[in-house]
């Protein structure tokens, strides 16, 4: 029996439409490894009409509301957003293969962003600077950068679209958002609640497509004012590259290698908890996945041991199963990613202290949670984001050699001390270079908290009170106040 596929459509304008093309193409269910729904198969021109009417609603209805009307609106979306939690969360279950009861409660949380950035649309305020010149009033205004392009990765595809979203609209900016090719159906049905939520046509347009080629049309594209980016580093690079050929802002949220440092004092029970959420939870899909273990060498084999002790007991399934700790990888390319480190893993001559292979009796993309010891800073596992459940293990003998072995890497997005120690949480902290440090704790975040990398981590941050700033241009105004006439050839 045939199956029936769900059908979603493109917003563009506030209008649901087919591609230009007229094509379209199936998102899989990386649970069962089948065809659930079809989208469009959008392109340049569907970019081009979309870049179009969010430069139309910026210099229409939404340019002429207040910041408190647009705060208005922010609360109004959550609202929504809220209601529809839970049929959100199994769209993304759908076509990402995360964890239905992380879902559950990402969405649960998402109108958060929405409630906390509406609070702030109105609290943008300018200031009057006092200058050297007597005779001038100087005031500076926030004003939107314009429209932005929001490119979206397939791990967590509205909660990091919120990141970007809820901020620039309380600047005022309006969006064409092209989320990831795998998981596009969460951004396409969000799209449907924008107009109950009372916003303006074009003020949010989403165009999906597949390949890259939908993408680097927004990168690239003059009419765009800013690139908000969350992805891999290396699609983030050309992204940057293509948005400077036309001098386009662009924030870059980009890959990680996190360690997780433990020290001898730390509670290891707690620290096991720690590295378990930041390795396996999501299957390691995530950006600030605690992918490097640094264990100090008198405490390495009980840690490891009590990992590898949980990580043998962790449900992997069906991600819709209550009972589910590890759901699938999220699409086949991935998959065959993850493989081919098991492989060069064992090539390489690291130990397998548990998993490094595939479940292949459940179907789908499954493998099991992986930890690695006996590695060194030359293999693949070690210097390359894998972004699976992958953990490499490390020891050193000291806080010195802790600090350089935790830095010697490209990337700079998060990290975590272990210990009971307070002078040495903060020492070691301030000296992580990362842009994220939990101190006996991992995986937390909040639309309050600034989070973005540093190095090949990426350029920018979201969250926070000054990321709204980020998606404004500050306009300095100099009033002469005398009204006299001066030397029109010297500097005023």
């Amino acid at each position: 029996m045939t199956q029936t596929l769900l059908r979603f459509s493109l917003l563009i304008g506030g209008e649901s439409v087919e591609a230009a093309s007229g094509k379209t193409y199936d998102s899989t269910d990386p649970f069962t490894g089948s065809a659930w729904a079809q989208v469009p198969d959008g392109g340049k021109a569907d970019i081009d009409r979309a870049v179009q009417a969010a430069r139309d609603a910026l210099n229409g209805p939404w340019g002429q509301l207040t910041a408190t009307a647009r705060g208005k609106l922010l609360w109004k979306l959550g609202d929504v957003i809220a209601r529809e939690a839970e049929n959100l969360a199994e769209l993304e279950v759908r076509d990402g293969g995360k964890l239905l009861r992380e879902m559950s409660g990402q969405m649960k949380g998402l109108p958060e962003y929405y409630y906390y950035y509406a609070g702030m649309a109105d609290k943008l305020e300018g200031a009057v600077i006092p200058t050297d010149k007597p005779n001038y009033l100087v005031y500076t205004k926030h004003e939107p950068v314009g429209v932005v392009g929001a490119i979206t990765p397939w791990n967590s595809p509205l909660l990091l679209l919120a990141w970007k979203l809820a901020a620039g609209l309380a600047a005022g900016c309006t969006f064409v958002v092209k989320p990831s090719d795998y998981t596009p159906t969460s951004t396409l049905a969000f799209a449907s609640l924008l107009e109950e939520a009372g916003f303006p046509p074009g003020v949010i347009n989403v165009v999906t497509g597949w390949g890259p080629e939908t993408g680097a049309a927004l990168a690239a594209h003059p009419g765009v004012d800013k690139i908000a980016f969350t992805g891999s580093t290396g699609t983030g690079i050309k992204v940057g590259q293509a948005a400077l050929q036309n001098m386009t802002r662009f924030t870059l949220e980009l890959g990680g290698k996190s360690a997780q440092v433990v020290f001898p004092d730390a509670d290891l029970d707690a620290a096991a908890n720690g590295v378990i959420s930041g390795i396996f939870a999501a299957t390691g899909q995530t950006c600030l996945a605690g992918s490097r273990l640094l264990v100090h060498e008198s405490v390495a084999d009980e840690l490891v041991q009590k990992i590898v002790d949980r990580a043998s007991t962790i449900v992997v399934g069906d991600p819709k199963d209550p009972r589910t700790e590890m759901g699938p990888v999220s699409n086949e390319p991935q998959y065959q990613k993850v493989l081919s480190h098991f492989a060069s893993a064992r090539e390489q001559g690291a130990t397998i202290a548990y998993g490094a292979e595939p479940v292949e009796e459940l179907g789908g993309y499954f493998v099991k949670p992986t930890v690695l010891t006996g590695v060194t800073s030359d293999m693949r596992a070690v210097s390359e984001e894998i972004f699976g459940p992958v953990l490499v293990v490390s020891t050193f003998s000291d806080e010195e050699e802790a600090i350089a072995e935790a830095n010697g890497t490209e990337f700079g997005l998060a990290g975590a001390v272990w210990t009971k120690d307070v002078h040495r949480a903060h020492r070691v902290a301030a000296k992580l270079r990362a842009g994220t440090i939990w101190v006996n704790a991992y995986r937390a975040v909040s639309p309050s908290v600034p989070f973005g990398g540093m190095g090949s981590s990426g350029i920018g941050r979201e969250n926070g009170i000054d990321a709204v700033k980020d998606f404004t241009e500050t306009k300095a105004i100099w009033v002469e106040l005398t009204g006299n006439t001066r030397d029109p050839f010297t500097l005023g």
